[in-house]
């Protein structure tokens, strides 16, 4: 596959405004689990450089292959707690947005282990994967080899 645009070379500051949420968000979410987070996003909106960039950043910040590995169908794995489990549901719902809304019971289920800080920090952070992916996906963005 080939890159069809180089955002970040064409726009420089588009591209650098975009990213200046993830300076934020790494002081505010805790990693690896910001690193899982993205990776769960990516895969489901296909974005093979962000799955491959977040994978190896969550190895790279102590989550242990299997957990990387597991983190596809992390709703059947017991590598998750209930409290990523929270997060990574609020993660899909606001990623899919199934009929145009998030699940009352999607957000009831993160408050149960969330303040409403973290809350609004962990949305943030699906949101901008989700442009993120966007961009990767749409301009065809490949991993590095």
């Amino acid at each position: 596959m080939t890159q069809r645009l180089a955002a970040a070379t064409l726009a420089p500051e588009g591209y650098k405004a975009l990213f200046a949420s993830r300076a934020y968000l790494v002081d505010n979410v805790p990693r690896p689990f910001l690193d899982i987070l993205w990776l769960r996003i990516s895969q489901i909106n296909g974005c093979a450089y962000c799955v491959d960039a977040h994978g190896r950043d969550a190895a790279s910040r102590g989550a242990s292959a299997i957990k990387i590995l597991n983190t596809a169908t992390w709703w059947e794995s017991p590598l998750f707690d209930e409290r990523e489990r929270a997060a990574l549901a609020w993660a899909e719902a606001v990623t899919r947005l199934d009929h145009q809304r998030v699940p009352e019971e999607a957000f009831e289920a993160l408050r149960q282990h969330y303040s409403d800080k973290e809350i609004a920090d962990l949305t943030i952070a699906v949101a901008a994967m989700n442009a993120w992916n966007r961009i990767g996906v749409s301009l065809r963005m490949s991993p590095k080899s």
